[in-house]
């Protein structure tokens, strides 16, 4: 009957493989050594050259379990020591097996070695030499591998693949980073949407989903990998490698102001938590007497909430969430126009307005592209100066540094404007539709969709003397005005520039503009 014996193949890089040294090549080699030697292969354990370290590491333990749970496998078969092993931890493992059993051996046949626990001593020291110089030969691959990171890093290219939005191209015989046109606006959007800080990452998630974006295994992005993406300053066009920021070549997918906004959100914890029971108005409403928040709980499966600072604040009675929705319920009623005409005046006032901010957007782009152009001179000039000698390097690369970095915020300040026109009016027109169906909305939604439309409508909420008094953000609060009798609107002076400037306070912020999506997503 012939001995089992254990096989292990690896192939640690591409040129390897390419080589003759393929795993099938390696266990081909040692299926015909066993067949010469009369042994049985039992069982291959087998590392492609595309496994990371955490994967050789979880191999080599798998097969050392595998003998362990079969001491009838005395042993193993590899092409050479630096197959099985590249450091002094494994070796020592491998030894620790080998001297529980003066039976057990290890074959490396391209080097004729056998070793085994009364091996000679000149044996022993062949498969010391031959760990030593495998362990070398990892460290100086890892040491070229990030000599190749730095150079990738330098010339403003991320080394490895890039994140969602983005994917590898070969662009003369190296690999740079593209938007990937299929994937790129979903997250985008998802970076818009987060921004305005109705969304909890788990929310975000499932919402991503139905539109469509997925991980690249086609699987729906948990909470931790969307929360990192969210945190990526890739995104904006920077590369953060080992701890720094450096400065991509790759085109920007959002602009710098958007990816603040988003952190501004993570960093001050605004995410709604998405969590089951949870009361509708948490952390919504405050305290009409001290400011403080009004906190929540629940008694016989209803909430009451009061304020949180007792120390003196005579607030102390709980107020019923249910009573506080019959004021919610009052104030959405007045948000409905029935008056046909003061309608179409409002919508005649949106386009009246848009033509002034179409005039506006043209003035500050004309002096936008002045600038750039100056700078853009400003660097011809510098880069003249330096081939004529008349300046150092030192001054050259710091002033380049700065003029490139104004010229990157103007060119970030033009695009905004150029994609600012048209949302100004349409912001204003979404607004004017959510009023009229907001009561309807609120009575239909989930308690999640009913605090998206709470953060919309509502600037604060103060709760005193157990009544709600909730106010209404400017552009609603004008179009309740409007909706009220000619009676009820006697003496009030109308602003036509309020209603589509509620949002856009200042128009040079595209991040401003992102509620636009929240208020068309509510229907």
């Amino acid at each position: 009957m012939s001995a089992k014996a254990i096989l292990y193949a690896r192939v640690s890089t591409r040129d390897q493989a390419e080589e003759g040294y393929s795993l099938p090549a390696q266990e081909r080699l040692l299926g015909e050594y066993a067949r010469r030697n009369g042994l049985e292969i039992d069982r291959a354990f087998s590392v492609p050259e595309s496994a990371s370290g955490r994967l050789e590491r979880k191999t080599f333990k798998e097969m050392l379990e595998y003998l362990g749970a079969n001491p009838a496998l005395k042993v193993i078969l590899c092409e050479k020591v630096d197959r099985i092993t590249r450091n002094f931890k494994d070796s020592v493992a491998l030894d620790e097996w080998l001297n529980e059993d003066k039976e057990r051996r290890v074959h490396f046949v391209k080097q004729g070695l056998v070793i085994h626990r009364d091996a000679k001593s000149n044996e022993k020291f062949q498969w010391d030499i031959h760990v030593v110089l495998a362990r070398n030969y990892t460290n100086n691959l890892s040491e070229e591998v990030r000599k190749g990171q730095a150079e990738k890093i330098a010339d403003g290219w991320l080394p490895g693949k890039p994140p969602l939005g983005y994917r590898n191209v070969e662009e003369q015989g190296r690999m740079v980073q593209v938007i990937d046109p299929a994937v790129a606006p979903l997250v985008k959007r998802m970076f818009e949407l987060y921004a305005t800080g109705l969304y909890s990452t788990k929310f975000l998630g499932e919402i991503m989903y139905e539109e469509g974006l997925r991980t690249r295994n086609d699987c729906r992005l948990v909470k931790s990998r969307l929360h990192s993406l969210l945190q990526d300053p890739y995104y904006y066009g920077m590369i953060r490698w080992n701890g720094k920021l450096h400065q991509g070549r790759h085109e920007p997918l959002i602009p710098r102001e958007l990816f603040r906004a988003v952190q501004d959100v993570l960093d001050g914890n605004n995410n709604p938590k998405h969590r089951k029971h949870r009361p509708l108005f948490k952390a919504l409403v405050r305290c009409g007497e001290c400011g403080g928040t009004v906190t929540w709980q629940i008694q016989k499966g209803h909430w009451y909430g009061r304020c949180n600072r007792l120390n003196g604040c005579g607030q102390r009675k709980y107020t019923r969430q249910e009573r506080l929705e019959e004021k919610i319920h009052e104030s959405l009623d007045g948000l409905t126009v029935g008056n046909g005409r003061v309608i179409e005046w409002i919508k005649q006032t949106l386009k009246d307005s848009h033509r002034d901010e179409i005039e506006y957007n043209r003035s500050c782009l004309e002096e936008l592209n002045r600038r750039y152009e100056m700078l853009q001179r400003r660097e011809d000039a510098l880069y003249d100066d330096k081939v004529d000698g008349k300046i150092s390097e030192e001054f050259y690369q710091r002033k380049f540094k700065q003029y490139s970095s104004e010229r990157e915020e103007v060119l970030d300040a033009i695009k905004r404007h150029e994609t600012g026109r048209e949302q100004y009016f349409e912001l204003g027109m979404s607004i004017l539709e959510l009023a009229h169906s907001a009561k309807n909305i609120y009575v239909s939604r989930s308690g999640e969709e009913k605090r998206r439309l709470l953060k919309l409508v509502f600037s604060n909420l103060i709760l005193k003397d157990e009544n709600l008094c909730p106010d209404l953000h400017p552009a609603f609060r004008l179009i309740a005005e409007m909706g009220k009798t000619d009676e009820q609107r006697r003496g009030w002076d109308s602003n036509p520039r309020t209603l589509a400037g509620y949002t856009i306070s200042n128009r040079a912020d595209s991040t401003a503009l992102a509620p636009l999506q929240e208020i068309k997503g509510l229907w």
